[in-house]
């Protein structure tokens, strides 16, 4: 299951910076909000970059649209007698 928080090393990978405020940097010019931590790490909400990235999670999927049952209609035009009962 993924976190709330993309880790040290997506960060890194994300940005291609290793140091925090090239990092941070990067983050900016990319417009990823992030926040620092009193330790100096950054803090990225996964959430808010895959919507920048147009990802949409398996959850988040529109339901397939309703498809109408052809069979049904067809059989509504059927006499009543000939009709399965």
């Amino acid at each position: 299951m993924a976190t709330t928080f993309l880790s040290k090393e997506e960060v890194a990978e994300m940005t291609g910076r290793v140091q925090r405020s090239a990092q941070t940097r990067e983050l900016t010019h990319m417009g990823v909000i992030h926040k620092l931590r009193a330790d100096g790490s950054v803090l990225v909400l996964r959430a808010h970059v895959e919507q920048l990235l147009g990802y949409q999670s398996e959850a988040k999927k529109k339901p397939p649209e309703h498809v109408p049952n052809w069979a049904a209609a067809v059989d509504s035009e059927r006499p009543a007698a000939k009709r399965k009962q």
